[in-house]
């Protein structure tokens, strides 16, 4: 399996995946691989079936997690063994469609206020000010920051593409704040503690984790939940939808029209038919 699974990261490479994407799918068809003790190259349909089942009845897997593992071996199958036919009638489950966890901007400010790490505090600054993705948060660099423009240059993002978001004042007053006390060595404004490699989403997570339980947070916090935030509190403030999904970096409008259906403003402040029943507001229902 060693051979196949340095193949398949070559060809995830090659196809320009993400490296956390690649991680995951090689991380699947090693289990996979484990599961039967012999090499994918051996195993079919039913053997997949059957790990798949496995992994859904046996050890709980959420439909996400789900869809991860099936992409994993289809990509397995059908680019590196060239055997596309494997999965050809395995069906991918349906996603349950969440609304997303928001926190007010009250909770922001005592979650942020939380953060002992001024490494961890900036980057989930970022996740809320600039409403980036915490692994385009870790990998950003000196020179993406346009104080001039007042912009953050994010390179690279999900589907590898470059997208520019707004840098607000007090944003680039903690950066600037950040930098005089940290004096980041190497090519990441947030270096890790390997060498040469920036800090990891996890050592984000783990920070964010203890902010939320001083701040009293009940809600599940994770580093995408500021995200979510602020995209929610922007459509609150007036910013149109378009807007929105070109600061997000979302290929599609369906993407970000979820928000809407989160935030107060549009739902909240919509007026019921049956409050204007019988009142000359109520005429244009005939």
């Amino acid at each position: 399996m060693i051979r196949l699974r340095d193949k398949m990261a070559e060809d995830l490479r090659l196809r320009g995946r993400a490296p956390i994407t690649i991680r995951a799918y090689v991380r699947w068809a090693q289990r996979f691989a484990e599961h039967f003790g012999v090499s994918p190259a051996k195993l079919g349909e039913g053997d997949v079936r059957a790990f798949v089942l496995h992994q859904v009845e046996e050890r709980g897997i959420s439909p996400a997690t789900h869809t991860v593992c099936l992409a994993a071996l289809k990509f397995l199958y059908s680019v590196t063994l060239n055997r596309p036919e494997v999965m050809a009638r395995i069906p991918f489950p349906k996603v349950p469609v969440k609304l997303p966890e928001i926190l007010s901007g009250s909770e922001v400010q005592r979650l942020l206020g939380c953060v002992t790490s001024i490494r961890c505090r900036v980057i989930c600054t970022l996740a809320y000010g600039a409403g980036l993705r915490v692994t385009e948060a870790c990998r950003l660099k000196p020179g993406d920051i346009d104080a001039d423009r007042g912009l953050v240059h994010v390179r690279g993002g999900k589907g590898s593409r470059d997208r520019e978001v707004v840098l607000g004042k007090k944003l680039l007053g903690l950066l600037r704040e950040y930098w005089k006390i940290a004096r980041p060595e190497g090519s990441y404004l947030f270096p890790g503690d390997v060498s040469g490699e920036p800090i990891t989403r996890q050592a984000v997570y783990l920070a964010l984790k203890e902010a939320a339980r001083a701040a009293r947070i009940r809600k599940r916090v994770t580093p995408h939940i500021l995200r979510h935030s602020f995209a929610t509190h922007l459509l609150e403030m007036g910013a149109n939808l378009r807007t929105i999904q070109v600061v997000l970096g979302h290929s599609q409008v369906g993407t970000t029209v979820r928000y809407v259906r989160v935030a107060r403003g549009h739902i909240a402040g919509l007026t019921t038919p049956l409050d204007v029943l019988g009142t000359k507001e109520g005429e244009v229902l005939g």
